[in-house]
């Protein structure tokens, strides 16, 4: 016990430790989006190209991929018996692991296998990842953080997609993935090692929580991760396979997409700060109705790409529902209403891609204007929302 308090000293946050808070976060959030952008500026042409993944098939592993967003509730029950904080490092290095492994298991039954371990990690991760900002970072900076965060992340996307174009001279596939899977783990091994528990200022309930006042956190929050699936299941499989975009293409429209936002997301931390949720939301959903409508109906290859990058500059203006949720929790409820909201968020994640899928074989187009009916869903649902902070 001795051992472990001097390894891992225990501390409140004050001054120089709310500092390294910030920084261990912002640390994590890198290691996360350099990972997961790595794996995904690769798969698709991986999925098509080697293991003959095709619509319906890619729909089914998007879907799995999607399986352990939906169990983020079960987070609750872990944290029983673990801290928040060392459950994050785990669920980073688990996600790494299963990145390493992909290139190995080249065919749908080793994708599903590979896609489950991963997403397993990464969403446990954003889920404590999340649950951890809202806990420690104030009110009053939390705007200016996430969008600092948010910037970091696209400087990690930025460093995968560098590492992604320098090693497709060299390397195929099998070893891009070995190579990120070990990155992430050793990042994650340094942190363990160079970050103290930080504990909350608050305690958190271990207990699934459900308030009637945060019914509007949950429905924007199942909106948003329906009609994000879409993107993600489909986007760049339209450019893969109407477009015929190679891997570099790919990665280079993802490079440009992260150096963007590396600007892009300071500036709707301000936004939040000088306009409010309402607006920042509201902005964000009648972008998206245009960009769903655009992916159905243009024929253009410069135009999808455009519009590939204007659905990532609105996605970063979603930070406004996790702001807008703490301006009206009970400190209390943070934990245990991110792992439900994580779950809600992936309720019709499990369906979408599926149904997406199958629909696509019918047209494609249709398969974007549910986006954009979603979108306009979500458009509707932002007018209701109102800042009123949490009053014991």
């Amino acid at each position: 016990m001795m051992l472990r308090n001097f390894l891992f000293p225990v501390y409140e946050e004050s001054g120089s430790d709310g500092r390294r808070i910030r920084s261990m976060l912002i640390m994590l959030s890198m290691v996360s989006f350099m990972s997961h952008q790595m794996w995904r500026s690769v798969f698709n042409n991986f999925a098509v190209e080697v293991a003959g993944i095709n619509a319906a098939q890619m729909g089914i592993i998007q879907s799995v991929r999607e399986v352990p967003g939906f169990l983020a509730l079960l987070v609750i029950f872990v944290i029983i018996f673990i801290q928040e904080q060392y459950l994050a490092f785990l669920s980073l290095a688990l996600m790494g692991l299963g990145i390493l492994l992909t290139g190995f298991f080249p065919d749908f039954g080793g994708l599903i296998f590979t896609v489950l371990m991963m997403s397993v990690g990464f969403h446990y991760f954003e889920t404590v990842n999340q649950s951890l900002t809202l806990q420690h970072i104030p009110k009053s900076e939390l705007p200016r953080f996430m969008g600092q965060v948010r910037s970091y992340g696209s400087l990690g996307d930025v460093f995968g997609f560098l590492a992604v174009l320098i090693l497709l001279l060299f390397l195929p596939y099998k070893y891009i993935y070995l190579i990120a899977g070990l990155l992430v783990i050793a990042a994650v091994a340094y942190g363990f090692w160079q970050y103290p528990l930080f504990m909350p200022k608050v305690v958190q309930r271990k207990k699934m929580v459900l308030r009637k006042r945060y019914w509007l956190y949950y429905l924007l929050t199942f909106l948003s991760g329906a009609r994000r699936q879409i993107f993600t299941a489909f986007a760049v499989f339209l450019m893969v396979q109407k477009f015929a975009f190679s891997v570099k293409t790919i990665t280079i429209l993802f490079l440009i997409n992260s150096i963007i936002n590396m600007f892009w997301a300071p500036l709707i931390g301000r936004m939040l700060d000088y306009f409010g949720e309402r607006v920042v939301i509201s902005i964000e959903y009648t972008g998206l109705i245009f960009v769903f409508a655009g992916y159905a109906f243009t024929q253009s290859v410069l135009m999808v790409a455009a519009l590939y990058i204007f659905d990532h500059l609105f996605f970063n203006m979603s930070i406004a529902i996790r702001t807008y949720f703490q301006k009206i929790a009970d400190p209390a409820d943070i934990a245990p209403t991110m792992a439900v909201g994580f779950t809600i968020n992936h309720i019709a994640a499990v369906l979408i891609p599926v149904t997406g899928g199958l629909i696509w074989m019918i047209d494609y187009r249709y398969t974007f204007l549910m986006g954009a009916l979603l979108a306009l869903a979500s458009l509707i649902s932002a007018q209701f929302v109102k800042t009123a902070e949490f009053s014991e």
